[in-house]
């Protein structure tokens, strides 16, 4: 059992914590049971921390005492930690897309990873000024569908073009010159993109849209958070 905090092994699991080290790694940490169940079973598992060896897992394990899983931890009380390789994937152009453009905050960024995973989209595209997908609050927002989904972050121009030229619709989601979600037809070969929190979809991006959608609700709501918004869109996309 490994007991002291300055362990060499501790230390350079410890800087999971820090996206610095995540980027050059290409590794990244989840906590709790259901987490590292999950990513055992997607394949990403590649090591356990651990304060009680419960699990029948062929992979590395490291026991440790409770002071030294604590100094990994972000969370009060855990008893697993595991690391995991980053996602390996592609765009899927047979597949639905949805399209992040500078979404700030992790906990949006897990809803929307677990409403693009409940409601069929097979591609989540995040620009580069998108959170980092492997912040430890966007993981545990997801609940482990971040295992259950293609997601790629990649420049928005770039991905767009690629999009159109496989006969997409791009839409975006605006209530000026927009369509009723309700009333959008093709359900087909999709992208909706999704914007910033307080700036929405930038000019530069909304330039690319085919199609502006919106939501209809009670005119004394001026908007909807991002990530309950995109979720009504993509459960009226799904029906």
């Amino acid at each position: 059992m490994i007991e002291s905090i300055n362990n060499e092994q501790i230390k350079e699991i410890r800087k999971l914590n820090d996206k610095k080290y995540r980027d050059e790694s290409n590794l990244f940490l989840v906590e709790g049971d259901h987490l590292v169940k999950e990513a055992y079973k997607a394949g990403y598992l590649k090591k356990l921390i651990l304060t009680e060896d419960t699990y029948d897992f062929d992979v590395e394990k490291l026991l440790v005492s409770d002071k030294v899983i604590k100094s990994i931890s972000e969370l009060n009380n855990t008893k697993v930690i595991g690391v995991c390789k980053k996602l390996s994937t592609n765009l899927d152009l047979s597949k639905n897309v949805v399209i992040l453009d500078g979404v700030q905050d992790p906990g949006n960024l897990g809803t929307i990873i677990r409403s693009c995973v409940a409601f069929n989209i097979n591609n989540l595209v995040l620009s580069k000024e998108t959170v980092d997908l492997y912040n430890s609050k966007v993981i545990r927002s997801t609940q482990g569908m971040i295992f259950n989904i293609n997601i790629i972050r990649d420049d928005l121009k770039n991905t767009i073009k690629l999009l159109k030229d496989n006969n997409y619709t791009i839409y975006g989601t605006n209530v000026i010159n927009g369509i009723d979600v309700k009333d959008v037809k093709n359900t087909d070969k999709y992208a909706i993109i999704l914007g910033n929190e307080g700036n929405g979809i930038s000019n530069e991006i909304n330039a690319l849209v085919d199609k502006n959608i919106y939501i209809k609700m009670n005119e004394k709501c001026e908007s909807l958070n991002v990530a309950v918004s995109g979720s009504i869109i993509l459960y009226e996309l799904n029906k």
